[in-house]
């Protein structure tokens, strides 16, 4: 039998209610399976750990999570912690440390979910995002000088290196690929951004070429959110910078109903060390602690996970419950206009996957 040992980074506000969330989902997944199971060690880096050592995570922590297999994480982010030291002590420290270069973000609309979208079908709304995940704007390079004076200056420099680029474009390319409709958009802004952008534009075009059978083409960041409003059928699989994606990801997750069911992956699609799992919702400090989180964009980073670990029937178990208890007005919590709990919502996957495994045996 195949043990899968998986770290679990609850972080700050309802990360710490959905990830043991999480947890739970896999536990009663491998209680039902003859071929896997999991070992969980939890670490309590976050806001909390910080407010007693002075940093989010401690300095030898990546030596600690290196040889898992996968890590299940929450959320980054506390209102009384400054935003750039939660997210570049922990989640940032993390994906960079694991050159975890690939952000994926699949969007699409649930069985259930009354989407924003009156005029979209759910079959128009079926998008993954491809965020580059390692540089650009988020890569970190920049300073302040004379701070405090009339003439304090600040930057912060997006850059691009043509390894980066090349590496984010080929992994975009054949996921659109390996997708139904092979139909891949490249997010720019290289009519402003002259340099970076520009060269991000000429290597889309070189990648291509080793990609013939995929049908793509190029759209301006803001021109793109008016499109993925007024034309989502025209969308599939979309790449786009580290800030660009960050926002349009959002933006998409909205679409399909709530910020609360969307799920990414921060990949390294090499497998040189281990990929991190996270719903994007953030710490959403206002509803920690009642109970109110939906746990679904949880569950649907653990689908993620499955995959990754090359457990697609699992995945696809686990993905099915998902989609029973989002089709149940009952369990819908408030982000979906509902008032069902995390513990109703994740007692009622668990039971799916029990029932699924009884129906199989019998």
């Amino acid at each position: 039998m195949k043990t899968y040992s998986i770290a679990t980074i609850p972080g700050d506000g309802i990360g710490k209610e959905v990830v043991p969330a999480g947890q739970q989902v896999l536990e009663a997944l491998a209680k039902t399976s003859s071929t896997f199971r999991f070992e969980f060690e939890n670490f309590d880096w976050g806001g909390d750990y910080y407010r007693q050592h002075g940093v989010m995570m401690p300095a030898d922590g990546l030596d600690a999570i290196r040889n898992k297999d996968a890590i299940l994480f929450g959320s980054a982010g506390d209102p009384h912690i400054p935003d750039h030291i939660t997210l570049w002590g922990l989640r940032l420290k993390i994906c960079q440390g694991f050159d975890q270069y690939a952000n994926v973000r699949p969007t699409r609309i649930l069985s259930g979910i009354d989407a924003p979208l009156k005029r979209c079908k759910p079959e128009d709304l079926n998008w993954v995002i491809v965020r580059e995940n390692s540089e650009g704007e988020y890569s970190g390079v920049g300073g302040r000088v004379h701070q405090g004076h009339p003439i304090e200056a600040a930057t912060d420099v997006s850059m691009m290196t043509r390894a980066g680029v090349e590496r984010i474009m080929r992994f975009a390319f054949k996921l659109a690929q390996s997708r139904p409709r092979k139909l891949l958009t490249v997010i720019t802004k290289s009519n402003a951004q002259r340099h970076a952008m520009v060269m991000w534009d000429e290597i889309a075009l070189q990648i291509s070429k080793e990609f013939p059978d995929v049908t793509w083409d190029k759209e301006l960041v803001d021109a793109s959110t008016a499109r993925m409003i007024n034309k989502p059928q025209t969308l599939d699989t979309i790449v786009a910078t580290n800030l660009h994606a960050d926002i349009l990801s959002d933006l998409a997750a909205a679409l399909a109903g709530s910020l609360g069911i969307a799920p990414t992956g921060n990949i390294d699609p090499e497998h040189r060390y281990p990929s991190m799992f996270e719903p994007i919702h953030g710490s959403a400090f206002d509803i920690m602690g009642k109970g109110l989180a939906n746990p679904v964009g949880t569950f649907w980073s653990v689908v993620m996970l499955l995959e990754h670990l090359g457990e697609f029937d699992a995945a696809k178990q686990v993905m099915s419950a998902i989609e029973q208890v989002t089709a149940n007005p009952k369990l819908h919590t408030g982000d979906l206009g509902g008032k069902a709990t995390t513990v109703q919502v994740t007692q009622a996957v668990c039971e799916l996957l029990t029932a699924g495994a009884q129906r199989k045996a019998a």
